[in-house]
């Protein structure tokens, strides 16, 4: 339900800066200006930042509608003529105060969810189980922090009947504001793990600080057997009753383990099903689920609890329980056939979700062509004309060109899709446009597969998906993020970064990774070759770009494509002068940007200091060279043993940049610091620092492993499974010899994928269902022999784990002798990556 500025001023209590129109409707809230659909009915949260702060972009979200801002900073707000501005000393807190006055209007049922794991699939999965008897709100995907909970709520309106949020915190004190937002008149405690420890005193305080969010709730669901939320529940009974407060909640456990008001009893059944009987007040029921991993049966039995609180019979909960699916928690992006690149999220289709989806298509396109393939949207509760006209105008805010819509009430609202921005093609059925259209029609596009599960979408990403082994190197976009994010934090507020993205992104890809952080808005980017450069620009991506090793042969194409070079010598620089005269640069009003690499004692390329006079020579002769950088490379970084070197280093790289500076006349940015240097020396970080391997969750001086999350994960499945009886051998060259009878696997990966045969005969290992499969005989070009003996129920097509965060890639490099750098390197072009976000 939109609210009017002038209502603002009074819940808030801010300074009023300017107001030019207090009856302005304001229907959407943004803290991101890239996600600006509405401006009109906007208003603008500018949060402050370390690096970039919210007030940087009024101007731009200005200009394109925007008039309604809170802001933390006094601001001239005479540049804003039309705009209403609101001061805040908090502008979080003028968030949650927004949409906890938005939902004090509803009184409906609304379940709040916290715990340690489990939160986002256990709402999910009261969705699915519920959706067709209540119109539900609920955070989309994993929206559960301070931030992403108050714009859940905020999309709370008349039509909800059921409200469904989950709430995560990682330190004291979050919660009761989330409380406050939320409302739950029912709670969920899901579990309590490990997650988010480190902003606790201990254990029982991080309990108390979850169950904050149930202090107005009739009811807790929990699991009894987990035994300190169980003590720490009552605790909290009994020490208020002591003190004569009155107490809202009441408990409803479940337990296998232990006495519970539900006990539960269950079988796994052979056909991967798990047989669940509980007894509840003399009654029994008796159901399926289709899993048997200890985690799906713990969330399932919370969803169970709820549909008896909710009185649903007991033949209705046999069948939904049954029905249960897999809930998708991220987005993945995998090649396609003819060049395009498929975006999955074939499983849900509200409207929050589809925004999410489609910034994340705007975000990895590939090209300028993107598609997108829709279902139905279910079980909105809202107007359908009004549903599809919103749909409508996000795919044209984020310039989507072709839409293929599937489902019998989208063809309804084909009026809301006259926008010739984009073409559309209407079908009833999933199978009804796997029989018109031509998957061959489909080239150079990235494409969003986003429907409805009854749609089974699946197929149709199947269909366009390119086909490769199944050997696939997982990258985690939400971990680049994290990373990035840890380097931040270890920066001063004016300090630029530049990321290395050579050598195909250390092998993690080079333009997904760039789309990413220029999305981040990182400084510049650097590469090892203008051919890597130049994919970058054809693709889109426009933040500057340095190559690392320009050669003169291409100096044309790093003109033509806006690539900035290393100059390294007086021969290269020479060069790039003299094809800029012939390219006829001389007669524009085109700069020629370089950046100075000085040797300080790595020994490979650069500048030595005996060369500087010569060099600053030829710039103070040519007035359109722009010195953009100045840096130099540091030897050894992550080993203290070499640290009086390192200093040498920066000594005399701190000299000869300020030489440099003050002779050319005007400030450049320096950089020396890698990601060790910023780890470890992070008083020299001068005007910007270059960020290599930790921003893919490897740090070499292991000073904040614990701090980054791997971004690689490397999987295979297994082939074949045979038994080997003792004293035969194994694979080629007769060297792996069965020392008793055994049962191996074999694996679809091997060196051609990057494998490193070092690992053969016993040496390395990889993980089969979260236990160790040696390595038998030697690593093939394609297969890879495991010996599984010891590890019960695997099968055929099961997954192998090669390297990801249970088997890291520094115990493959110790293994191999080697460094990490090699191995993310070396992975071969064939292996498939599939990029994802949570």
């Amino acid at each position: 339900m939109p609210i009017l500025f002038s209502e603002l001023e009074k819940l808030l209590k801010g300074k009023i800066l300017q107001e030019k129109n207090p009856e302005a409707v304001i229907s959407q809230l943004l803290t991101d200006s890239r996600n600006l659909l509405f401006p009109d009915e906007t208003l603008f949260f500018a949060f402050p930042g370390k690096r970039l702060s919210g007030d940087d972009f009024i101007e731009p979200l200005y200009s394109q509608g925007v008039r309604n801002f809170i802001v933390e900073k006094i601001m001239d707000v005479k540049l804003y003529p039309e705009g209403n501005f609101i001061l805040m000393p908090n502008v979080l807190q003028a968030l949650q105060l927004v949409t906890s006055y938005q939902r004090k209007k509803y009184n409906i049922p609304v379940i709040g969810i916290t715990g340690s794991n489990g939160k986002t699939i256990i709402k999910e999965w009261l969705y699915q189980l519920m959706h067709e008897d209540y119109f539900i709100v609920r955070n989309p995907k994993s929206y559960n922090s301070q931030i992403g909970v108050p714009l859940s709520v905020w999309k709370m309106d008349s039509i909800h009947t059921l409200g469904i949020f989950e709430a995560g915190i990682s330190e004291p004190d979050e919660m009761e504001k989330l409380e406050t937002i939320i409302k739950p008149t029912i709670g969920i405690f899901s579990n309590i793990g490990e997650a988010h420890n480190e902003g606790f005193v201990n254990l029982k305080q991080k309990i108390r600080e979850k169950l904050k969010l149930f202090k107005n709730s009739e009811i807790i669901i929990f699991c009894a057997d987990q035994l300190d939320v169980h003590q720490n529940i009552g605790e909290v009974q009994h020490q208020a009753n002591n003190f004569n407060e009155v107490i809202r909640f009441k408990t409803l456990s479940w337990g296998i383990k232990h006495p519970a008001d539900i006990k539960i009893e269950y079988t796994i059944l052979p056909d991967n099903h798990t047989e669940i009987v509980a007894s509840y007040q003399n009654k029994t029921y008796n159901f399926k689920i289709p899993f048997i991993d200890k985690a799906s049966i713990e969330n399932a039995l919370h969803c169970f609890v709820i549909l008896l609180y909710f009185n649903y019979d007991a033949e209705t909960i046999r069948q939904r329980m049954m029905l249960l699916t897999t809930v998708a928690m991220r987005l993945e992006l995998k090649e396609g056939i003819n060049n395009c690149f498929i975006i999955n999220d074939s499983y849900n289709s509200d409207i929050n979700a589809l925004r999410i989806a489609v910034d994340f298509l705007n975000q990895q396109a590939k090209n300028n062509l993107k598609t997108i393939i829709l279902s139905d949207i279910l079980q909105s509760g809202r107007n359908e004309i009004e549903l599809y006209q919103e749909v409508a105008q996000i795919l044209a805010h984020h310039q989507v060109r072709k839409i293929f819509a599937i489902g019998p009430k989208i063809n309804l609202n084909k009026s809301s899709f006259s926008n010739e921005l984009f073409k559309i093609e209407f079908f009833q059925t999933t199978e009804e446009f796997m029989q018109k259209i031509d998957p061959q029609e489909f080239h150079d596009q990235t494409i969003l597969i986003k429907g409805a599960r009854k749609y089974k979408f699946e197929h149709i990403s199947k269909m366009l998906e390119r086909k490769a082994h199944e050997t696939v190197l997982e990258i985690n976009l939400n971990a680049i993020t994290h990373n990035l994010n840890i380097y931040h934090s270890m920066l001063k507020p004016e300090t630029k970064i530049m990321v290395m993205i050579k050598a195909f992104g250390y092998g993690s890809g080079g333009f997904e990774i760039a789309k990413l952080l220029e999305h981040q808005r990182v400084d510049y980017l650097a590469v090892a070759y203008v051919d890597e450069g130049v994919e970058l620009r054809k693709a889109g991506i426009t933040a500057p770009i340095l190559v690392l090793n320009p050669e003169i042969s291409n100096f044309d194409l790093m003109f033509k494509y806006r690539l900035e070079p290393e100059i390294y010598s007086l021969r290269i620089l020479n060069k790039y002068i003299e094809i800029s005269h012939e390219l006829g640069y001389d007669l524009t009003e085109k700069i020629l940007p370089i950046h100075i690499k000085i040797d300080t004692g790595m020994r490979r390329l650069g500048f030595e200091e005996n060369e500087i006079e010569a060099l600053l020579e030829v710039i103070h002769n040519n007035y359109k060279i722009k010195v953009n950088s100045v840096f130099s490379h540091l030897v050894a970084s992550d080993e203290e043993n070499h640290d009086a070197f390192t200093y040498h280093q920066i000594k005399l790289f701190e000299n000869i940049s300020h030489k440099i500076i003050q002779s050319i006349g005007y400030p450049t940015w320096r950089h020396i610091l890698n990601s060790n240097g910023i780890t470890r020396f992070r008083e020299y970080q001068f005007e910007m620092v270059r960020l290599g391997l930790g921003i893919y969750g490897i740090d070499s001086s292991n000073k904040i492993q614990d701090l980054l999350i791997p971004v690689g994960t490397l999987k295979s499945t297994i082939a074949q499974i045979k038994t080997v009886k003792s004293g035969n051998t194994i694979g080629y060259n007769r060297k792996g010899i069965a020392t008793r009878d055994m049962i191996i696997a074999t694996v679809g990966i091997g060196y051609a994928d990057g494998l490193n045969r070092k690992l053969s005969n016993g040496v390395g290992f990889m993980m089969i269902h979260h236990q160790k499969a040696p390595i038998v005989g030697n690593v093939c070009m394609d297969m890879t022999i495991l010996d599984i003996t010891d590890i019960p129920n695997v099968k055929e097509g099961d997954e192998v784990l090669v390297f990801g965060k249970e088997l890291p890639i520094q115990l493959l490099a110790k293994q191999t002798e080697t460094i990490p750098y090699e191995i993310l390197t070396s992975i071969s072009q064939r292996v498939k990556r599939i990029y994802f976000q949570e």
